[in-house]
């Protein structure tokens, strides 16, 4: 049984389709013959006994012919031409019987006898007589005297029927297997149209990595070839936006590092030119080298941090589990970050706490970023307003502001104004805010503030109040 299970699943699946509407449509059609071959034997036996009972004899030709106090009979009915091959036999109380009528004396059953001792109204059966030919039998009582009569015809005429209707059956259930067989393989073929497409389509893609193939959908059928195609266009189409988005962004970030690394590379081969050539640095323009190479490790070091952190999946962000954190917390640790960076800048903040639930370490990465966007941007001497209430996040700064055909693009990577392109940063501080945020739930937005600058608004939905900790 496993062995054909196995060669079964081995088959192409529109063998198997074709193979399970043959033996589906096999199975109903010989339960169909079955159920009409019983139909038809019960009509044939109750028409063959209505003939039975309607041919009787009466019962004074019956007492005419046998002798009822000795059990034997005098003499048969005329020989007249029988066409059905009648036989009519006398059935006595004590087991005895003779034949009136016909050549073939039908073997006796206890039933017979039970009409012929009056037990038994009247009865049908089947029965061989002397050369083994099957017979119905309808027996019924004698009026006024201890013995039945038994009529019986040859079952032939019913079985000769029923052989036929056999032979008619089997021919039209074997076309009805075939053409099913065949109607199953040309349905299975036409329906897997679709799939064998979809199946080259992978294929292809798998050879080629061309992502740019779709395949034909009917976006109004709700069917599961449709869903199947709309869905793997769907995958192709995020395929091909990851890659693009994959190239772009390694073709940005080679752009982004190859600043850093060529005035890095220049400085430290003046350096080692003084130390090969003996002629030294005049002692201003080293230390200016010196921080000019440190800061360029610095944002190149701050570059490559904010590429790995970009890199990381969403689940992966920050490394950390999401958990319940003080939103208002976070915030005056990362002002006092922003102070240290800021020191020529007036930091106002008010603050009502509010409970979010985030990553902490990439919430307050965010954060900082954000606080870092107004500090580069605030002019010395301007205050730097931070306010949370209600879940909401401001921080306006008194700086140039955005100009409006530029507020779409502050949250792509690398995407720096042109205006900022002297100040030091990657371009990639507010993407890694926008992620972070609509990772935990929340919307961020840039826009111009009333009276000049720039306020940035963090929305973050609340998580309730943590209950407190039992020291």
């Amino acid at each position: 049984m496993n062995r054909l299970v196995r060669r079964f699943r081995a088959l192409p699946l529109r063998s198997r389709l074709a193979l399970l509407v043959a033996t589906a449509v096999a199975v109903a059609v010989a339960a169909a013959a079955v159920a009409c071959w019983f139909v038809v034997r019960n009509v044939l036996v109750s028409s063959l006994d209505d003939a039975l009972r309607s041919n009787r004899p009466s019962d004074s030709d019956v007492v005419d012919q046998i002798d009822v106090q000795g059990g034997r009979c005098l003499r048969t009915f005329p020989s007249n031409p029988d066409l059905y091959k009648q036989t009519i036999q006398v059935v006595f109380a004590n087991n005895a019987s003779c034949v009136i009528m016909g050549r073939q004396k039908i073997d006796i059953k206890e039933s017979d006898l039970a009409v012929a001792r009056q037990e038994s109204a009247e009865t049908y059966h089947n029965t061989r007589a002397a050369n083994g030919v099957e017979y119905r039998v309808f027996t019924y009582p004698l009026q006024n005297a201890p013995l039945a009569v038994s009529v019986a015809r040859p079952l032939d005429e019913v079985n000769d029927t029923l052989n036929n209707l056999v032979l008619v059956l089997s021919l039209v259930a074997g076309v009805g297997v075939l053409g099913a067989g065949a109607a199953g393989l040309w349905v299975a073929r036409t329906g897997l149209r679709p799939v064998d497409e979809l199946t080259a389509a992978v294929e292809h893609v798998a050879r080629t990595e061309d992502l740019n193939l779709r395949l034909p959908a009917d976006d109004d059928s709700d069917d599961e070839i449709a869903r199947l195609s709309r869905s793997f266009n769907a995958m192709t189409s995020a395929l091909a936006s990851s890659r693009d988005l994959q190239q772009q962004l390694i073709a940005d970030a080679g752009h982004e590092l190859r600043t850093p690394l060529t005035s890095l590379r220049t400085n430290i081969e003046l350096l080692a030119r003084s130390e090969e050539t003996g002629r030294a640095i005049p002692p201003d323009d080293r230390r200016a080298l010196l921080a000019s190479v440190k800061a360029q490790m610095t944002e190149l070091a701050s570059l490559i941090g904010d590429l790995q952190e970009l890199s990381r999946p969403d689940a992966a962000q920050g490394g950390g589990k999401v958990q319940v954190v003080a939103l208002h917390d976070v915030v005056d640790a990362a002002l006092e970050r922003a102070r240290l960076r800021g020191p020529e800048l007036t930091f106002e903040a008010d603050l009502t706490p509010w409970f979010v639930r985030a990553e902490p370490a990439a919430l307050e990465r965010a954060i900082v970023n954000v606080l870092d966007n107004a500090v580069k941007f605030g002019p010395a001497g301007t205050v730097i307003e931070v306010g949370l209430k209600g879940g909401e996040l401001t921080v306006r700064d008194h700086g140039p502001g955005i100009p409006a055909d530029e507020l779409p693009y502050v949250f792509d990577r690398f995407w720096r104004s042109p205006t900022a392109r002297s100040l030091p940063g990657s371009g990639l501080g507010l993407s890694i805010v926008a992620r972070t945020v609509r990772q935990a739930g929340g919307e961020v937005a840039l826009g111009p503030a009333d009276g000049g600058g720039t306020v940035a608004r963090v929305r973050l939905p609340g998580a309730g109040t943590p209950p407190p900790v039992t020291p």
